[in-house]
């Protein structure tokens, strides 16, 4: 049986048109390295104080600076060089220098001072990256609220080296997003500078899309909606959910290159399981992992599926009590080793993971522990835990 003329020349008419357009060409990335670098100067006042660009009011940059840069000072004496010591001591050689951070929104601080030899650093969260751009569209007015803003969440960041979930929330709109000013602000203390910064998303299989100039003004009048519930939506566009930020030690331009990368999702077994997040992960294979003040939620059967991955995945993993309850770590093959002292969960948490984490406290000798991990317990008390496989992989 013979097809019709028509449908013969609308076949070839289209492979013609396939073989003359040729493959398609990926946009180039769109990178926002001066957006990075003015947010590492103006809003994380690193380095010595230099006038801002004419765009952004010099007194209340200067302002703003003048409160941040103690903190980091402080911050160096009460949490970076003990813990520093602390880590270089317990860290065993020849972990992979591929870090995931699982609920650690806003926090590469903490993971550059457990991981320092990290080459690749993701942090999962709710909150967004953050529109880069904003700053010095800002108005005056607008500028020095959402500086006063920022600093009211860094100074609980520095201090505390976690972030409570109220400031994270309000850090989702502005001039200044908390994510990305929180994660260039740990470059400042550590003495490192932002050499990129890029956007993008996961395909299905979880590989990285980076994203384009124009596939970014495609998206600008689409606003960035809360991956849960309780939480809040952006007024930024859904282009600047996912960042990666390249950097390096400030002022070595051969020292070797850092990539952290920041996904804006829900780790819930209701979105986590089988999504182009969880592939991501997957692909990684064997890396170093961490979490801390992440609200309990490993104790929950609602997060069952980034509990089995971390136990597939972590080559070793330090947490403070909101990190892997023992009868998971026990039956995956994991011993786990406590510093500090726990008495009974920072949040009202499950009765029967409270006593198993005292009975491991209890059994084991009491580690020292002279700064603040994540939740302290109920009494006050800082501690943390390393969750490790009993024969290294």
């Amino acid at each position: 049986m013979r097809c019709p003329r028509p449908v013969l020349a609308a076949s070839a008419l289209l492979m013609m048109m396939a073989v003359a357009a040729g493959p398609a060409v990926a946009e180039p990335a769109q990178d926002f390295a001066a957006e990075a670098r003015l947010f590492h100067q103006a809003v994380a006042c690193a380095g010595e104080p230099a006038a801002p660009p004419a765009s952004l009011d010099a007194r209340i940059i200067a302002a703003h600076c003048k409160q941040v840069r103690p903190w980091y000072e402080r911050v160096q004496r009460t949490y970076v060089e003990p813990a520093r010591a602390l880590f270089a001591t317990v860290r065993p050689a020849g972990l992979p220098r591929t870090v995931v951070y699982p609920f650690g929104g806003g926090d590469l601080l903490s993971a550059l001072i457990t991981y320092p030899d990290a080459t690749e650093i993701t942090t999962i969260s709710l909150e967004h990256a953050g529109d880069p751009t904003r700053l010095t569209a800002a108005t005056p007015g607008q500028l020095k609220a959402a500086l006063a803003n920022y600093r009211s969440a860094l100074r609980q960041l520095l201090a505390n080296h976690d972030s409570a979930s109220e400031n994270m929330r309000k850090l989702e709109r502005g001039a200044v997003p908390g994510q990305l000013g929180f994660f260039i602000a740990a470059l400042a203390v550590l003495g490192y500078e932002p050499v990129g910064l890029r956007f993008f998303t996961l395909d299905a299989d979880g590989s990285v899309r980076y994203l384009g100039a124009r596939a970014i003004a495609d998206q600008a009048g689409t606003r960035a909606r809360r991956k849960k519930a309780s939480w809040v939506d952006t007024d930024f566009s859904v282009a600047f959910t996912n960042s990666e930020l390249t950097f390096r030690r400030a002022g070595d331009p051969q020292a070797p290159l850092v990539v952290h990368r920041h996904i804006a999702a829900n780790l819930a077994d209701a979105a986590f399981p089988g999504s182009p997040v969880a592939r991501h992960l997957e692909a990684k294979g064997q890396g170093a992992a961490m979490t801390k003040a992440a609200s309990y939620l490993l104790w929950l059967s609602s997060f069952s599926a980034i509990r089995d991955y971390l136990l597939t995945s972590a080559a070793w993993m330090i947490s403070d009590s909101t990190g892997i309850p023992p009868r998971y770590a026990k039956r995956a093959g994991f011993e786990q080793t406590t510093y500090g002292r726990f008495t009974g969960s920072y949040l009202e948490a499950s009765a029967k993971e409270n006593e198993a984490f005292r009975k491991l406290w209890n059994d084991q000798p009491r580690r020292k522990l002279g700064f603040r991990y994540g939740y302290p317990d109920a009494e006050g008390n800082v501690h943390l835990m390393i969750t490790a496989p009993k024969v290294r992989p």
